[in-house]
């Protein structure tokens, strides 16, 4: 008999009640972490669709629109662990532009991006404004680090089967970002993601 598998949909669908129960009134931003190979774009677009579903003015973001130059996030070298996950990425940028302004509400306005790593270049801005009842949310790698959780009210941790990057097994030892995590998906099969329990795992 072929294992019962839960719906993507239905996955989606209770995790945003999860959210909007706990965090449906005022700016709310959500993390989607991951190794690079988890899913976390897909996931993090999917489950906005699951709250613009439930009537929720959500924004979406990614932390591959904050990189640093190259210069900068090759310093250690192409190949170096320690570099790609401690250089890659502008935090100060990422919450000066995107995460402090949403928080602030009103008429303030906020960037999805800044910075496009194929040109390695600034992006020219592109100012947004939200409603005073909005969600964030934010795909990457290296979301659940120390000096970033306190940007998230949730935060969600993909599980996949792909093999670590040394930059991943650095972030996995010093930051423990499973047990960070909100919640735990495992999205191995992507199309029939499960929600995990930390006292089941």
């Amino acid at each position: 008999m072929t294992p019962w598998q839960p719906e993507k949909k239905d996955v989606l669908a209770a995790l945003a009640d999860d959210i909007l129960h706990n965090y449906g009134k005022g700016r709310t931003v959500v993390a989607v972490d991951g190794i690079d190979a988890a899913g976390t774009s897909r996931f993090a677009d999917d489950l906005a669709g699951a709250m613009r579903l439930k009537g929720h003015a959500v924004f979406r973001a990614s932390i591959e629109g904050f990189h640093r130059p190259r210069a900068e996030r090759f310093a250690r070298g192409r190949d170096s662990a320690e570099g790609a996950y401690r250089d890659s990425y502008d935090y100060l940028t990422f919450q000066r532009t995107l995460i402090q302004p949403f928080r602030m509400g009103g008429s303030t306005g906020f960037v999805a991006a800044a910075f496009d790593v194929e040109r390695d270049a600034q992006v020219e801005p592109v100012w947004l404004t939200g409603p005073a009842d909005a969600l964030l949310i934010v795909d990457g790698s290296f979301l659940n680090r120390p000096e970033l959780r306190g940007l998230w009210n949730y935060s969600i941790w993909l599980e996949a089967a792909e093999e670590q990057s040394g930059a991943q097994a650095l972030y996995a030892a010093e930051s423990k970002p499973r047990t960070a995590a909100t919640a735990i998906v495992d999205n191995v099969d992507a199309e029939h993601p499960r929600r995990r329990f930390a006292d089941s795992c």
